[in-house]
């Protein structure tokens, strides 16, 4: 079958009877009663599905109960009809100390013209939870095949986050500058969308651990946001993402749970829809148990997104909510959600949620390449092998060597990009334009001429420095071309672009270290390697060489990376191919 998560038809040789042991299967045909009034599946009732697959998964490797603690963000790609057969499957992607990461993608069947097509595919967290022996400690997932590779080594990137999710928002939101839009007559006021809702959590409501189920608070928090914005539209929407759920509490048998929903803005083809969950037993306090946002879309005869009327926000909060909404929507629509598939210019501030949304694209980006495993060894000299890799018409090379110096040290060394021209003849000029915090920098670099005749070139890079994770993990520096409009190109040179770049870093013993460098190949980058791809030069080696040399020699070293002003972190405009 196909691969679900790649669309990739073919299976890597030695991968036919290999199974992820996490791994578990849910199918399900859709009934009349999982059905909405359009006879569509319900949203609510595909996140219970999903919660329950994805629980299975987590428990499978934990050997123990497992609660969900949060769900990424969510795209809905295509609707579900009556008839049609859901198809989930849930996997492990990576455990830490006490949470795990669960990876859930969902399709669906035609029964009838063996057609399927993707729904959607969301990330997970679940958390073991605590015996009586006290905090459960998770075994490591052990990746097989180059999928579980890459994901396993993308978890790590997404775990960092959704650590620092709640802290971006903040940054955006209070930076942003968002006005209120122009009063319209026909306007609809906010407080006609508000629904609010009690369910009592009954037994049949609970998972095996006694607490409410996870999903089935989703799939209550989906009903009252859906009621919401049919009131905005007098029609039936559809819901097309969510954003981050987050479970910031446990909710239990007897529990009422209070579900709250208003309309925060509408756009001219999209609405967003604020819902949380609150709970409480008799007379206590209510609880705080989980808050979205939502997007819902209103399609026509013809499944095209219909104009929406304008909203009125209330005062004070409505009016922060407005503009709040604003912002999110922003988020959507910078924040790369595959960054292997999509290159597309955005402008913005760079302060703190986009720097980090930079960040872990530019990371991604080279862990991606690092996963590969249909490399092709091109040439060897002097114990560093080139390597090249063709694929949708884009040639990337890696070069591979060994050193006998510590991959902490490599690290050091290798990250501070002023001292490359130290051993390659290709970086004339490098300076450091911004310290965006410890693991992010903005260099200028300028490269000579390759004729002797033409312009040498320049290139504004972010380099984003990795630490492993654990012992599975890398060392890496990634590098990719950013543009600044305090440095535009000049008549000196030519500005050249770097897609994605960077150093892997491998400890293979205290003292021994494997330094892979990749490099998918622009038109600016390819003059400088052609000649070597082609067997013509040596010229890379020799930097490779004087690479491992200038290693060596600096083992010792204790020499600093560029200090960190946090002061100067947010002062940038920054446009980024994505």
């Amino acid at each position: 079958k196909n691969n679900l998560f790649t669309g990739d038809e073919s299976q890597p040789e030695g991968e036919e009877t290999y199974r992820n042991p996490t791994e578990v299967k849910m199918s399900q045909i859709v009934l009349p009663c999982h059905a909405n009034h359009c006879g569509e599946l319900s949203v609510g009732q595909l996140l219970k599905w999903m919660d329950s697959t994805a629980c299975l998964s987590a428990e499978r490797h934990a050997s123990c109960s497992c609660i969900t603690a949060s769900v990424d963000d969510i795209h809905f790609e295509h609707t579900i009809g009556v008839g049609n057969v859901v198809n989930i499957i849930a996997k492990v992607n990576r455990a830490f100390t006490s949470s795990m990461e669960v990876g859930i993608m969902v399709t669906c069947e035609d029964l009838y013209t063996d057609r399927q097509w993707k729904v959607c595919h969301a990330f997970a967290t679940f958390v073991a939870k605590r015996t009586e022996a006290g905090k459960v400690q998770l075994k490591q997932v052990f990746p097989h095949t180059q999928m579980e590779q890459m994901e396993y080594s993308l978890a790590a990137e997404r775990r960092r986050m959704r650590l620092i999710h709640a802290e971006i928002i903040t940054d955006l939101l209070s930076s942003s500058t968002a006005q209120l839009g122009t009063e319209y007559q026909d306007a609809v006021p906010a407080e006609r969308t508000r629904v609010e809702s009690v369910e009592l959590v009954l037994p049949p409501h609970a998972n095996h651990q006694v607490s409410t189920f996870g999903g089935q608070i989703m799939a209550w928090m989906e009903n009252v946001a859906t009621i919401a914005a049919s009131r905005l539209c007098n029609a039936h929407p559809t819901l097309r993402s969510i954003d981050m759920f987050h479970f910031r509490g446990p909710s239990h048998i007897g529990d009422r749970l209070v579900l709250k929903a208003i309309v925060n803005n509408a756009f001219k083809h999209s609405m967003e829809v604020g819902v949380c969950a609150e709970a409480y037993q008799g007379g206590e306090p209510l609880r705080h148990i989980n808050s979205a946002f939502m997007t819902f879309e209103v399609l026509d005869s013809d499944r095209k997104p219909c104009t929406l009327p304008r909203i009125r926000p209330e005062p004070v909060d409505g009016k922060r909510r407005y503009k709040e909404a604003i912002a999110r929507k922003k988020i959507r629509l910078d924040r790369c959600p595959d960054i292997a598939a999509v290159f597309r210019p955005v402008t913005t501030h760079c302060h703190l949620f986009f720097q980090m949304y930079l960040s872990y694209n530019n990371v991604s980006a080279l862990k991606l390449m690092d996963t590969r495993n249909n490399w092709i060894l091109t040439s060897e000299k002097n114990k560093v092998r080139l390597y090249t890799l063709e694929e949708n018409q884009m040639l990337s090379f890696k070069v591979e060597m060994h050193v006998s110096v510590g991959a902490g040290q490599t690290f050091h060394l290798l990250s501070d990009l002023r001292r490359r021209k130290e051993w390659d003849q290709h970086y004339e000029e490098c300076e450091v334009i911004n310290q965006a915090d410890e693991d992010d920098t903005l260099y200028r670099v300028a490269t000579p001429s390759v004729s002797k005749r033409g312009k040498g070139q320049d290139f504004i890079l972010l380099a984003s420095r990795r630490k492993p994770c654990d012992a599975g993990d890398p060392y890496l520096i990634a590098l990719r071309s950013v543009t600044l409009p305090t440095h535009p190109p000049t008549e000196d040179y030519t500005r050249g672009e770097v897609l994605c770049a960077g150093f892997a870093i491998w400890e293979e013993s205290s003292t021994v270290t494997k330094v892979t460098y990749y490099n998918k190949a622009t038109p600016g980058v390819l003059p400088y390697i052609s000649t070597d791809i082609a067997g013509l030069s040596s010229s890379f080696y020799s930097a490779f060489s004087a690479c491992s040399h200038f290693l060596e020699a600096n083992k010792d070293s204790v020499a600093a990376l560029p200090p960190f002003s946090p002061q100067h972190s947010s002062n940038n405009t920054v446009s980024v191919k994505l």
